[in-house]
């Protein structure tokens, strides 16, 4: 598996996540969803967007019940994020695969231990806040900014793209924090020349470019809001 691997964000950049909503009846199967397009991607061959991988290895990666995994398999071809045997059996594609641009880098194999998903072992699809950590995490990872090596977004415009409120945002930051996927950084306010606003680090993603080697007058926080 390769450290990191391409991951369509179009759908993200237009606000799919706000789909992902939390309802008692559905809110599991759309954790499964998710949970399931992270390990699709990461088994996703490089050249052709389409990924090999039997029920066995997506419910070893992801905790998932077959049932669950089949749920949210349902979920993400409705919604035309993935497609089902592009390839023949156990094949799945990932739409508006394009070489050309329009993807983002999603960790892949610094993230598994013998072939599970290790940041979400403990995830047992009960909470919303579990659905809300995986779409911050998707989100991060699609805004990601080369240059910075950071997501830098503010609540306003994280609501817009993943429909979150304030307090279901800071619940979700600590959970993906304690988890590892995200590294929290305080980082000078392009709006108040006194303020400090924050940054979201995705770990194993270019990780010599942080604000220690770029020389930036903050050192770099990591902190677990709440």
């Amino acid at each position: 598996m390769l450290d990191w691997v391409r991951l369509p964000g179009g759908w993200i950049q237009d606000g799919g996540l706000v789909d992902f909503r939390w309802a008692k009846e559905t809110g599991a199967n759309y954790i499964a969803a998710l949970l399931a397009l992270v390990a699709i991607a990461q088994h996703t061959d490089q050249e052709t967007g389409i990924a090999f991988a039997t029920y066995e290895t997506l419910t070893r990666a992801t905790g998932l019940s077959r049932a669950k995994l089949s749920a949210g398999l349902d979920i993400l071809a409705a919604r035309q994020i993935v497609s089902r045997e592009p390839d023949g059996r156990s094949t799945y594609g990932l739409e508006n695969y394009d070489l050309g641009g329009g993807w983002a880098k999603l960790p892949a194999r610094k993230l598994y231990a013998d072939g599970v998903l290790t940041p979400f072992v403990d995830f047992n699809l009960r909470k919303a806040t579990e659905l809300d950590a995986l779409k911050l995490f998707l989100l991060f990872v699609q805004r990601r900014g080369t240059d910075t090596n950071m997501a830098n977004l503010g609540y306003d415009k994280i609501k817009d793209y993943a429909g979150l409120d304030g307090t279901r945002i800071r619940r979700a930051l600590s959970l993906l924090t304690v988890s590892g996927l995200v590294h929290v950084e305080r980082i000078p306010s392009s709006q108040n020349i006194l303020g400090i606003a924050h940054g979201y680090r995705i770990p194993h993603l270019d990780p010599y470019n942080h604000m220690g080697t770029r020389g930036r007058a903050l050192d770099a926080d990591v902190e677990v809001p709440f």
